[in-house]
């Protein structure tokens, strides 16, 4: 069938419907020249008189009124098409689909959800569990609406489909015993070459972080006896903990373990760079850009050197001697002030 056809198809049930050519035109939003013009093409298609015009306006013969059943069906599924697209484009507007690395997804995205659960009630989000090679593949396919990914030595994978921008650098600190003779000696940083005799806790399946930390030790002079290896940085933490190792983490991902404590490390100071990765052409999240905001609120705040997190001390949430039983007040990366030794 024609477009033309369908037209008539419609025009005639809308006729019937408002019983008036001027009621079908302003549904068809046109003027009633122009629907009387298309009524005589119609009639002339279908080679039939179609509809007769008198005082009391408009009435299908009988050839219309078979005809317009047709259109009656024509212009149900025209509203319902309109509709569904309408509902589709509002959901559009509302859906964000996320895609964040494990510390990012622990850290991150939760304050940032908040924040935006207060500015759009009716958000629509998604969580994936990504790792950061995938970020820019994920978001420049589609699959992902915008995502969070980290570098270390490295450079992002650059793909024209979509934008990468740092969101912030967090440095690579030293988790120790909180009985280790480091940790006792004060709040002093830590240099790597210090721990060439400890045994370690390293992290496996990142591959650019486990390079960045081999090549440290290497210039540094040693080769790390690694004793446990875990893909968690809070598994790293507990382990260290135990009294049986020492771990490098990112600063962000500290955590209260009783038994553990951290220093800032030095020579060298390695970083771990954290980038949100967005599709050039973001019309079809248009809540990627809110979020994008949020998350360098969130991540101004966990940098913010005022609120001195970036001292040395106890695990967050926890409490450390000195040896002499001095202490000294810092504050860890969840913002609370806590006892450090001196």
């Amino acid at each position: 069938m024609k477009a033309d056809e369908t037209e008539h198809l419609r025009l005639l049930w809308l006729i019937q419907d408002h019983g008036s050519l001027a009621g079908a035109a302003d549904i068809l939003g046109i003027t009633a020249p122009a629907a009387t013009q298309r009524l005589a093409k119609a009639e002339a298609v279908w080679g039939a008189r179609l509809v007769d015009r008198g005082p009391r306006g408009a009435r299908l013969t009988t050839d219309g009124e078979v005809l317009a059943a047709y259109g009656r069906r024509i212009d149900r599924e025209a509203r319902e098409a309109v509709s569904a697209f309408r509902v589709r484009r509002e959901g559009a507007r509302r859906r964000l689909r996320l895609g964040a690395f494990q510390q990012a997804a622990l850290h991150l995205l939760p304050p940032t959800m908040t924040a935006l659960r207060h500015r759009v009630d009716d958000a629509d989000l998604s969580v994936l569990d990504i790792q950061s090679v995938d970020a820019v593949r994920l978001v420049a396919e589609g699959d992902l609406d915008l995502a969070l990914m980290a570098t270390w030595d490295n450079s992002p994978v650059a793909d024209p489909r979509v934008r990468v921008t740092r969101l912030m650098t967090d440095p690579i600190v030293v988790i120790l015993p909180d009985d280790h003779p480091l940790a006792r000696r004060g709040a002093a940083p830590v240099a790597l070459p210090e721990l060439a005799d400890e045994a370690w806790v390293v992290i496996r399946g990142r591959v650019h972080a486990r390079a960045q930390f081999d090549r440290a030790t290497a210039a540094a002079g040693f080769e790390p006896r690694v004793r446990f290896e875990s893909d968690s940085y809070d598994v790293a933490q507990a382990l260290v903990a135990t009294g049986y190792g020492v771990a490098l983490v990112s600063r962000m991902t500290l955590r209260h373990w009783p038994g553990a404590t951290w220093r800032p490390l030095i020579r060298p100071r390695l970083r771990q760079a954290i980038h949100i990765v967005r599709p050039v052409d973001d019309t079809r999240a248009p809540l990627a850009a809110t979020f994008a905001g949020l998350l360098r609120d969130v991540a101004r705040d966990l940098t913010d050197p005022s609120a001195g997190r970036h001292r040395s001390g106890p695990m967050p949430g926890g409490e450390a001697r000195g040896r002499g039983g001095g202490r000294e007040e810092c504050a860890g990366m969840d913002g609370q002030r806590h006892t450090a030794p001196e």
